[in-house]
Parts: C-alpha cells; sequence; structure tokens
C-alpha cells in the first residue's frame, strides 16, 4: 500500500532529522529528550514496516515477521514516550537557565 510507503519513508525522515539534531546539541537533558524523540520516529518506522509486512505477503513467515516488528517498534514507541514526558521539565529548566546566563 502506498501510504505506508509514505508513512516509513516520513518517519525515517524524522529519525535521521533527529539524530543530527541530536549530535549538534551540547546540553545533556535536551540530547536526552531528542533521543526520545528519535527513538519515538525510530519505532514508528519499525512498526510500520511491519504493517507493510502483513498487507504485502500473504506467507506465514511474513505474519510472524510483521508481528515481530509491530510489537519491537509499539515497545520503542512506548519506551520513547515514556522518556520524553520525563525529560521534557528537564530539558525546559535548562534551557530556561541557559537562557538566564
Amino acid at each position: 500500500m502506498p501510504i505506508f510507503v509514505i508513512l516509513i519513508i516520513f518517519s525515517f525522515s524524522f529519525y535521521i532529522f533527529y539524530k543530527v539534531k541530536f549530535f549538534r546539541c551540547k546540553q545533556p537533558a535536551e540530547r536526552q529528550w531528542i533521543s526520545a524523540k528519535s527513538r519515538i520516529a525510530l519505532g514508528s518506522f519499525v512498526a510500520i514496516f511491519g504493517f507493510n509486512q502483513l498487507f504485502l505477503y500473504d506467507t506465514t513467515t511474513a505474519l510472524i515477521v510483521g508481528i515481530m516488528f509491530i510489537l519491537v517498534g509499539g515497545l520503542s514507541i512506548w519506551g520513547g514516550i515514556k522518556a520524553y514526558k520525563f525529560y521534557l521539565p528537564h530539558a525546559a529548566k535548562e534551557a530556561e537557565e541557559a537562557r538566564e546566563n
């Protein structure tokens, strides 16, 4: 399905964007916050790739691989959201302190 291909490219490009932003950032809490966003993007890439496998092929192997990709991607998204929520206040405080100096 072409919508899955577009979403795969979109999520992978966000992953690359956040990884470049991660390496350019100097503040530790903001780096962790950006890393959490890249984990969410990578998890969505893997999960959408798994959904694409389910619709693309009708074999048992593709079904098993697709379900595994969906599970791994979902867990990565879940972990990324938890890390995002944890590091957001720390990154905001760090940015405010840097602005005051």
